[in-house]
């Protein structure tokens, strides 16, 4: 078994590297699936795991979320980060102890975001409070912890690249480890990011670029948040439309190398 200190230490040298991917699983068997393709450390997505409760994003309690953390982190040796959306409260307090509660479930990495699920963008200097507390909470850790801040403009209707930038240096300055603009559509935009800050970027992957374009473009890291969920539900769908319209089970495959995977 690999320690929490092993897996803080792999996952900080994994962003001083080269750029990478950190897939996002909603459950343990697709983080072990991951794991055993050659992953080199797993996020959690707070939509996909919103998803095996059956609701949509947003709609679950860090006690749920600590639970499923728990399970993802004892399901490989791989460290894991936690989406940990605004940290289940508004205030700086409620950042800071979703931090330690998930170091407390074996993450050495979380995210905290400037949304609130009320329906608005935390004003400049209440989201900096938020970060320096979760970072402060973060670093008082006995082994290394990765915090991501996270700057919504973009998926939120605020496409303000400028005022984006600014946020994400305040929360680089508050003593966030990783930055991170979910929403960003080009090569050009990533490196404006990247160009205005010294931490490591990490960048939500979208159609329409590869991984290589990314990483030229400065990111260390690079997320697909919910995005794996929903190529599997969206298989299931198409399969069960099938069976439900036409009566046709040849859309039933053979079961996947689970034996092999699972090992």
């Amino acid at each position: 078994m690999t320690t929490q200190e092993e897996k803080g230490a792999a996952f900080r040298a994994l962003h001083a590297g080269e750029a990478f991917v950190i897939p996002n699983p909603w459950d343990a068997g697709s983080a072990r699936v991951l794991a055993a393709l050659g992953f080199k450390a797993l996020a959690s997505t707070s939509s996909g795991f919103a998803f095996t409760r059956g609701r949509l994003d947003g709609n679950v309690t860090l006690d749920e979320v600590i639970e499923h953390v728990t399970a993802l982190d004892g399901s490989t040796d791989l460290p894991v980060s936690a989406d940990l959306e605004n940290g289940y409260g508004a205030e700086p307090e409620a950042a800071a102890l979703a931090i330690t509660r998930v170091a407390e479930a074996g993450a050495v990495g979380g995210s905290i975001e400037d949304w609130d699920p009320g329906g608005m963008v935390y004003e400049l200097q209440h989201a900096s409070e938020r970060v320096a507390a979760a970072a402060q909470a973060a670093h008082r850790l006995a082994f290394p912890f990765m915090l991501t801040a996270r700057a919504e403009n973009h998926i939120r209707g605020h496409p303000d690249l400028d005022d984006t930038i600014a946020r994400l240096q305040a929360f680089e300055a508050a003593g966030a480890d990783v930055l991170y603009a979910p929403g960003l559509r080009t090569a050009q935009e990533i490196s404006a990011v990247c160009e205005a800050v010294s931490k490591p970027v990490n960048v939500l992957a979208l159609p329409g670029m590869t991984m290589a374009e990314i990483a030229g473009a400065g990111a260390r890291r690079v997320s697909v948040g919910g995005s794996l969920t929903w190529v599997a539900v969206n298989a299931l769908a198409a399969a069960a439309r099938e069976i439900r319209d036409r009566g046709d089970f040849s859309v039933l495959g053979a079961s996947p190398q689970l034996r092999e995977w699972f090992t």
